[in-house]
């Protein structure tokens, strides 16, 4: 189902992008307009907008009497949100969500311990009241509400690092956190250790103390990870 307000082009959407990063159109294969447009019942108008989106993912390029040509993986916008949740949808799901994974391991440690020196009084508020969220949602198979604080805590920490690189990765990190949820590839309540360390982080960042915000960082990710080999191998 397509998001409100996406229109026909996001129904053309919701299907072709998936099919292309599970591979069902390999690097190098030529999609028609017409075709689509004939496939997916549209007009060739609402099939150019869905293929300019696709071209802003870098997932296909148009060239002239030749069509729309798939490109290769190594070319795909990976860090689209939109290109994250189709990929997460698919086959190769415990790659992605392994590969990003690794990606939060290297980047949130370091944004915790800027954080830490960075923080202002409203951040460090925001920090500890995601973390009482997270808390109070830990047990009861309240996954959703859970989800909700989880993401809210860790744009925070991206945020509150300064570094205005990091801060771009929240809706990246959002995504693998919605995935794990979304997909079941979580425990039915989070791990009661992972809940802690995420209230022992936002008392490091809130204390400035940019050391420990680091290693404890380090543990939930090195956790997600252990997760992954749990319960997607």
């Amino acid at each position: 189902m397509s998001a409100p307000g996406r229109g026909l082009h996001g129904h053309v959407l919701d299907t072709l992008g998936p099919e292309i990063t599970a591979g069902e159109y390999p690097p190098g294969s030529v999609l028609r307009t017409d075709e689509l447009a004939q496939r997916f019942d549209v007009s060739r108008s609402v099939m150019r907008e869905a293929v300019r989106v696709l071209e802003s993912m870098y997932l296909v390029e148009s060239r002239r009497r030749v069509g729309v040509t798939v490109r290769p993986k190594s070319e795909w916008n990976v860090y689209d949100p939109q290109v994250i949740r189709w990929r997460l949808a698919g086959a190769d799901r415990p790659g992605q969500l392994r590969s990003l994974t690794v990606l939060r391991s290297a980047i949130e440690p370091v944004a915790a311990g800027l954080a830490a020196r960075h923080a202002t009084s409203e951040q460090c508020a925001e920090l500890t009241e995601c973390a009482l969220g997270m808390v109070a949602h830990s047990r009861g198979h309240k996954l959703e509400g859970y989800l909700l604080h989880d993401v809210a805590f860790h744009r925070v920490i991206l945020d509150a690092s300064g570094n205005e690189m990091f801060a771009r990765l929240g809706d990246v990190v959002a995504e693998v956190l919605t995935g794990r949820t979304q997909h079941d590839v979580m425990f039915e309540d989070p791990d009661p250790a992972a809940v802690t360390l995420h209230v022992q982080v936002a008392e490091a960042v809130r204390a400035g103390d940019a050391t420990r915000a680091e290693e404890l960082t380090r543990e939930i990710t090195v956790g997600a990870l252990q997760e992954l080999d749990i319960l997607a191998p």
